[in-house]
């Protein structure tokens, strides 16, 4: 690549997803204020940024096995950067909700047990899956523990955005788009799987001959 042309793709693309995401959110900030008003807007965005991203990811390998084209091929060459920047994302996310924490105690009451434990997790699948993105920490892991980690991580994420996003759906339009997002991403996935399986079992065309 000439010298002088920014780079969007491997390490560099999450630094300039990072840079975006906080001039994005420093930009609500300033606009909405840093009260509980801008707060709240900067953990709606910074969900909406986050489950962007993990679709990104998520969907990689399965759109360029369905979709060969220029496109696909750029998501998944860089499925393990979409999916750090996943990770930027999301703990912004995570100091949001923190943020939004020290000043509403609404939202504080409406937390329960199973939101902490189930989104801890998330949080938990989303370190170590940050932490095996090395080529060093992976190959130490072992490939097969590493694919469990980041497939059993993968869905569980998932669902957890499955789960925030789907009841919401049916309350508010708002939530539509990021619902439908997230059924269309493991719709993508599945689809890929099905053809895996047919190209498996459908016999080899016959020639001219055979």
């Amino acid at each position: 690549m000439r010298q002088g042309v920014v780079r969007f793709s491997d390490w560099p693309l999450v630094g300039w997803c990072a840079l975006a995401l906080v001039l994005l959110f420093g930009a609500i900030l300033l606009l909405d204020g840093t009260g509980e008003e801008g707060i709240r807007a900067v953990v709606r965005r910074s969900a909406q940024t986050s489950v962007l991203l993990f679709s990104s990811a998520f969907m990689a390998s399965s759109l360029r096995q369905l979709y060969p084209n220029t496109v696909t091929r750029w998501m998944l060459t860089n499925r393990r950067y979409l999916g750090v920047s996943f990770a930027v994302s999301h703990f912004l996310h995570l100091l949001a909700l923190i943020a939004l924490a020290r000043v509403s105690t609404e939202f504080v009451e409406s937390l329960n047990a199973a939101t902490l434990i189930g989104g801890g997790m998330a949080y938990v699948f989303i370190a170590a899956m940050v932490a095996t993105s090395f080529d060093r920490s992976a190959a130490w892991l072992g490939a097969r523990a590493w694919r469990r980690l980041h497939t059993v991580g993968a869905y569980y994420i998932w669902f957890i955005f499955l789960q925030s996003y789907l009841p919401r759906a049916f309350v508010s339009a708002a939530y539509i788009p990021a619902a439908a997002l997230v059924l269309g991403a493991v719709a993508v996935r599945g689809a890929a799987r099905l053809q895996q399986r047919r190209a498996v079992v459908s016999p080899a065309p016959r020639g001219a001959l055979g």
